[in-house]
């Protein structure tokens, strides 16, 4: 069994991703991340502090906007149209959850798709289902293909079974698995036999927030078990896979924490990178 280190290989990333980013500012250029945060989500201020931590290691600008928890729907919409239109910025994200009063979808649509590092914005899924790689695509599963690629796990041919099919993971981590020549199933929680499908899967990805769901006697010896999971049990943090029983049984298997975590937010960073290229690329044009 190999243990997939998203956490050295994010490592890696962020070491090249500091790099550009002090190449864009020699020729002008200071790549900036806009990050919005609506309430006191104890597990959200967690993240986007995270986020500006990593965004100081790799010298790109963090600008946080904390909101109350009473903040109106318009109020949040009038600060990300500001933002849109400011060219300093490259990348907006607002944190999720959002408060129950404000609409969820209505907000990441109103984020400049040329600004949306998330990969959440309708264009950018247009552009994920279409195969290309002109939009952002979603930081989550871009950083589970990363990290097969950095462990040379080829793809094509492989029968997969994505467990989840939520818009910012399972549906796009199936179209990236898809479009990189694998059969793809795609399961959830209305699924009747889950064993049907895992049992004969080259490669499971698993992000459902369920604990232990995926257990050794539902994979084939060998199998690749990508857990995207972050679920806090007492003072752990564990995933959506039995860990120790299944890895006796996987040929690869990510850790949890330190595998698709850290490379989210490397993959989010790299997305703002690209954003900041694409405004030099608009400055020269001019």
């Amino acid at each position: 069994m190999i243990l997939l280190d998203g956490k050295a290989l994010s490592g890696k990333i962020k070491e090249e991703l500091k790099y550009k980013s002090k190449e864009l500012k020699s020729k002008g250029i200071e790549p900036c991340l806009a990050v919005i945060l609506v309430g006191t989500d104890p597990a959200s201020q967690t993240y986007v502090s995270n986020k500006a931590k990593a965004c100081e290691l790799c010298e790109i600008k963090s600008l946080v906007y904390k909101l109350d928890e009473n903040t109106t729907q318009n109020e949040l919409l009038a600060l990300i149209n500001t933002l849109n239109y400011d060219d300093s910025v490259d990348g907006i994200l607002v944190q999720l959850p959002l408060p129950k009063h404000i609409n969820k979808d209505l907000v990441l649509e109103s984020i400049a798709s040329s600004k949306d590092v998330d990969g959440f914005h309708p264009i950018n899924v247009g552009y994920l289902n279409s195969g290309l790689e002109s939009g952002f695509l979603p930081c989550t599963p871009l950083g589970v293909m990363r990290l097969l690629k950095a462990y040379d796990i080829k793809l094509e041919g492989l029968d997969c079974v994505v467990i989840g099919a939520s818009n910012i993971v399972g549906r796009p981590m199936a179209t990236l698995l898809l479009n990189a020549g694998s059969s793809v199933s795609i399961c959830h929680i209305k699924t009747r036999d889950l064993n049907f499908y895992t049992q004969k899967a080259d490669l499971i990805v698993c992000a459902t927030g369920c604990v232990n769901l995926l257990k050794a006697d539902m994979i084939k010896d060998g199998a690749i078990v990508v857990d995207v999971g972050i679920n806090r049990v007492g003072a752990s943090l564990v995933g959506d896979v039995d860990f120790k029983e299944v890895s006796k049984k996987a040929s690869y298997i990510t850790p949890v924490p330190g595998g698709v975590g850290p490379m989210t937010i490397a993959m989010l960073l790299e997305n703002t990178i690209k954003s900041a290229k694409n405004r030099l690329l608009r400055f020269h044009a001019f």
